[in-house]
């Protein structure tokens, strides 16, 4: 194998790549990216046997081949060059490893045969439909902070992308519940989607595509099947496994008859969290919204720390009502409102609260209160 490749070309592809790979591997082959020369590009692949991703970039090959090198070793080494270097990779029989050089820097890497390399099996995808970066990304920030750590609970640790009929049409939904907040969003349906079933994209998957999609201009193609779902972006493709489970009921823990409205600005209301929940303890993030006409009394107490409160203007009409909610939760919310106001939808201080944002109707957040 011999070609030359642009080393900004060569450093994006390696990004994409390479951060799939996890830095500690029991199998060697892991912690390599496969590189296959042919034609006129050079494409790169990478793995942790869950998720697969490959990138094709435009390359000067002399002479095809394919081998593996290290992952995170090639990538530090490229990133490291001069801007606008040519780097040459040339693997030879008479050298048992992969040689790079650019500039006046050269490099030899080991390398493992290309067909030890575990690539993923390819699956008939039955649903197939196109959707716009900036709407995948809507539907995953809106959403993922929710996502659960808890690996007990396996089948919370994605988001979960379904498809319902609406009374105004189809759409493509995607829900994140940790068990104590939810996070739902919706989307019009792209064409090819209804139908599709209902699958949970592991947290890694999560991240790695919003990596990707940060990049993307063209439309995202999504291919899924019972146990995997592809996305390509435009040279990118990145494969995963889904997680195996059965996504929770989540409809049931939407209130439907909140009815005590409370009105925030949104700015003001977070930074009025963050100040007083500064004595908050640890475990907890506890903090008291004491809500009454036209006001919030937010306050924290904390024998060992401290006691603070903080008045806060607010629309409210309804009776008196005193809820308690983690700090963490709450601010993690309001990064998401994009409106200047948060519109709180109460029943009592034991009940779920919805959260919404007035300039997106089509997402909304609950959170379950604590006691305080």
């Amino acid at each position: 194998m011999r070609l030359t490749i642009e080393r900004a070309a060569l450093l994006k592809a390696l990004a994409h790549v390479q951060s799939v790979v996890e830095r500690r591997n029991t199998i060697p082959i892991l912690s390599n990216a496969l590189l296959s020369a042919q034609g006129d590009a050079l494409r790169l692949t990478a793995t942790d046997l869950d998720i697969e991703i490959s990138e094709s970039v435009a390359a000067d090959v002399q002479r095809p081949g394919a081998i593996s090198a290290p992952a995170h070793n090639l990538y530090d080494f490229v990133r490291k060059l001069p801007e606008n270097a040519a780097v040459r990779l040339e693997l030879n029989a008479d050298d048992p490893r992969l040689f790079l050089a650019a500039a006046r820097t050269r490099l030899h890497l080991p390398v493992l045969p290309a067909d030890d390399f575990p690539l993923m099996p390819a699956d008939d995808f039955g649903a197939r439909f196109e959707i716009g970066p900036v709407e995948l990304k809507r539907l995953i920030d809106k959403t993922r902070f929710a996502i659960s750590t808890e690996e007990t609970r396996y089948y919370l640790n994605g988001i979960y992308f379904h498809t319902i009929k609406e009374s105004d049409g189809a759409v493509l939904r995607g829900v994140a519940t940790d068990g104590h907040r939810l996070a739902l969003a919706d989307s019009p349906a792209p064409e090819g989607s209804v139908g599709m079933p209902g699958v949970i994209v592991p947290r890694k998957t999560i991240t790695e595509l919003r990596r990707l999609l940060d990049d993307a201009s063209d439309l995202v193609e999504v291919s899924v099947s019972t146990q995997k779902i592809r996305f390509k972006l435009g040279d990118a493709v990145l494969i995963s496994k889904l997680i195996d489970g059965s996504f929770p009921e989540y409809a049931r823990v939407i209130p439907k008859q909140n009815a005590k409205k409370l009105k925030l600005e949104n700015k003001a209301f977070a930074e009025a969290v963050d100040r007083v929940s500064t004595v908050s303890a640890e475990r907890s993030r506890s903090v008291r919204l004491a809500i009454e006409p036209d006001k919030v009394t937010l306050t924290v107490n904390n024998p060992d720390a401290g006691l603070a409160t903080e008045d806060l203007a607010a629309e409210y009409g309804d009776e008196a009502l005193e809820i308690g909610f983690n700090a963490k939760y709450l601010l993690d919310i309001t990064q998401q409102i994009e409106g200047e106001s948060a519109l709180f939808e109460l029943a009592d201080s034991g009940s779920p609260t919805l959260v919404r944002d007035e300039t997106d109707p089509a997402a909304l957040y609950v959170l379950m209160p604590l006691r305080v």
